[in-house]
C-alpha cells in the first residue's frame, strides 16, 4: 500500500458570538491506497475530504491516529512524506504575475531537482503547456491554471499525487481534458489520491473509492463493488403515497427509500420484477405519475449509506 491510514481525527475551534464552537472535522477516517490506481474521496461539502488530504500532506497534524505514506511515518517523517509527494489545492497554486515556466522552475529548485529548467521542459510538454508557459498566470484560463497547478506538484517526479477537487469551477470540455490527463498519470506509474463531489467524476476515473460523509467512512471499494452491494437495478417510482407503496413492496426488494412524493425500489433484476411491482401497486389503487428503470448509481450507495442523496446536499452531478 502506497498509503495506510488508521483512525485519523481532527477536531477545530472556531469563535463565533456564542463563543467557542468545537468542529469534528474528521472523526476517525481509514484509507488504504494501492501503488498505481486513482483513489477517490468522495462526499459533500464539509463531509471532512480537505481536512484528510491537509493531514496526509502534512499540513496540519492530526489530533489522533496513523498513516505510512509510501514506505514513511506520517507523524516521525514528515519532509520524507514532502518530498515524496505532490500536492494539488482547490486553488490551485498558480500566481497572478509570475509565468508558468518561472513557477515551475522555482519549484523544481525547492525539491532539488537536478537541471529544473530541463525538468521544466519536460513536465510543460508533457500537460500540453508549452505555449503558454511564458505568459502570466493571469492570462491563463482555468483549464490552463489546473493544468499548471498539477505540472507545479509533478515537477518532482513523485509516485504519489494528492489532487483536492481538481475540476471544480471547470467547464465539460475542460473537466473531461482533465480526466484523461489523469487516467495518462495513472497509466505512467503516478498514485493519485483524489476528491471530489462529484458523482459522475468519482465513477469515471476511480479504481477504488471511499465514501465520507460528516468526518467519517460510511463505504469504500470499486465503484462497481459498491453498486453491487446496493442493488442491481433501481426502479424510481412517483407517486401520491409513496410511504404506502414502500411497505406495499417491500417483500419483493432488497431495499425501499422514499424521498418527498419519490419511491425508490432496489431489486436484482429490474427488467424483470418492474412488471410485478407494478401490478402490485395497482390492485393497492395506488395511482403511478411516473416510473423509470435504472442501474444503480454511486448516489444511491450514498444514500443507502446515509439516508440522503448527496445531489440533495448541494453538489452537482
Amino acid at each position: 500500500m502506497i498509503i495506510q491510514a488508521h483512525g485519523l481525527k481532527k477536531t477545530f475551534t472556531t469563535k463565533s458570538r456564542k463563543g467557542p464552537q468545537t468542529v469534528e472535522a474528521v472523526r476517525g477516517v481509514d484509507l488504504e491506497v494501492k501503488a498505481g490506481e486513482i483513489y477517490g474521496v468522495l462526499g459533500p461539502n464539509g463531509a471532512g475530504k480537505t481536512t484528510t488530504i491537509r493531514m496526509l500532506a502534512t499540513l496540519i497534524r492530526p489530533d489522533a491516529g496513523t498513516a505510512t505514506i509510501t514506505g514513511h511515518d506520517l507523524l516521525s517523517e514528515p519532509a520524507m512524506v514532502r518530498r515524496n509527494l505532490g500536492y494539488v489545492s482547490q486553488n490551485g497554486g498558480v500566481e497572478e504575475q509570475n509565468t508558468a515556466r518561472t513557477q515551475i522552475v522555482f519549484a523544481a529548485r525547492l525539491y532539488g531537482v537536478p537541471q529544473p529548467e530541463k525538468a521544466t521542459a519536460a513536465v510543460l510538454e508533457r500537460f500540453g503547456l508549452a505555449e503558454i508557459a511564458d505568459r502570466p498566470g493571469r492570462t491563463l484560463s482555468g483549464g490552463q491554471k489546473r493544468r499548471v497547478s498539477i505540472a507545479l506538484g509533478l515537477v518532482h517526479t513523485p509516485p504519489l499525487l494528492f489532487l483536492d477537487e481538481p475540476t471544480t469551477g471547470l467547464d465539460p470540455q475542460n473537466r473531461a481534458n482533465l480526466w484523461d490527463r489523469i487516467r495518462e498519470l495513472r497509466d505512467g506509474g503516478t498514485s493519485v489520491l483524489l476528491s471530489t463531489h462529484y458523482l459522475e467524476e468519482a465513477d469515471a476515473l476511480c479504481d477504488r473509492l471511499a465514501i465520507v460523509d460528516h468526518g467519517v467512512v460510511v463505504a469504500d471499494g470499486t465503484p462497481a463493488e459498491l453498486k453491487r452491494e446496493v442493488s442491481g437495478d433501481v426502479v424510481t417510482l412517483r407517486l401520491a403515497e409513496p410511504e404506502r407503496a414502500a411497505g406495499t413492496l417491500a417483500p419483493l426488494a432488497k431495499d425501499t427509500r422514499v424521498d418527498d412524493d419519490v419511491l425508490r425500489v432496489y431489486v436484482d433484476d429490474g427488467e424483470h420484477t418492474l412488471p410485478v411491482l407494478l401490478r402490485t401497486l395497482e390492485e393497492q389503487r395506488l395511482g403511478i405519475t411516473s416510473v423509470s428503470l435504472d442501474r444503480a448509481t454511486l448516489d444511491d450507495v450514498f444514500l443507502a449509506k446515509t439516508g440522503r442523496s448527496l445531489r440533495d446536499t448541494g453538489v452537482a452531478a
